[in-house]
């Protein structure tokens, strides 16, 4: 019998991404955002929700672009750092020791280090309550040549990305493959 624990932000599996952003200044900023996933084909789209107080979402309005850089489980440490630092206190960048690379194509840093970065374009922003949501057009994917399966497609258990817990605040690995999308359903 299921049990009623009321209603909380909870959901799973949540992405750990870490959202890159310049400040009023020019400097590189990033910070680690669990609400967010994509939510259009066409054209490709990500939302990212945040809220104002962060000094990420200046970033965001005020250059009308964001990168989601998708951290490997190996730095679990510096994209928690990314979480609990402010922007406003210290270069973020230098406190986790990572490296900002300016985009190509929009007015935002990702971090060199992680193997997947979405160079977003801001669509659209919806006040939710305590949120923000950011829908951002993906402009452009960079991803690690070493995470590229034989089809040049991001292999999942390449890059291992993190998941976020919301329920116990806790980080957790990927796991292993069960089945193929769109195919194992014939199997019932």
């Amino acid at each position: 019998m299921k049990q009623s624990i009321g209603a909380k932000p909870l959901a799973f599996p949540t992405p750990t991404w870490v959202v890159g952003t310049y400040d009023m200044n020019g400097i590189p900023n990033a910070m680690t955002a669990a609400w967010g996933g994509i939510c259009c084909s066409n054209p490709p789209c990500v939302s990212v929700s945040l809220r104002k107080a962060t000094y990420s979402y200046a970033g965001i309005i005020e250059n009308k672009a964001f990168t989601v850089s998708i951290p490997s489980e190996k730095y679990v440490k510096e994209t928690d750092y990314l979480g609990i630092t402010s922007g406003r206190d210290e270069n973020k960048f230098e406190g986790a020791c990572l490296t900002p690379v300016r985009s190509e194509v929009v007015p935002a840093p990702y971090v060199e280090e992680f193997p997947i970065v979405l160079e977003c374009k801001l669509l659209h922003t919806l006040e939710i309550g305590l949120h923000t949501l950011f829908v951002g057009e993906i402009i452009d994917i960079k991803a690690e040549e070493s995470v590229l399966d034989e089809n040049k497609n991001p292999d999942i258990e390449k890059i291992r990305p993190i998941i976020y817990d919301t329920g116990s605040r806790s980080y957790y690995s990927i796991g292993c493959n069960i089945g193929k999308a769109f195919s194992i359903g014939r199997e019932c």
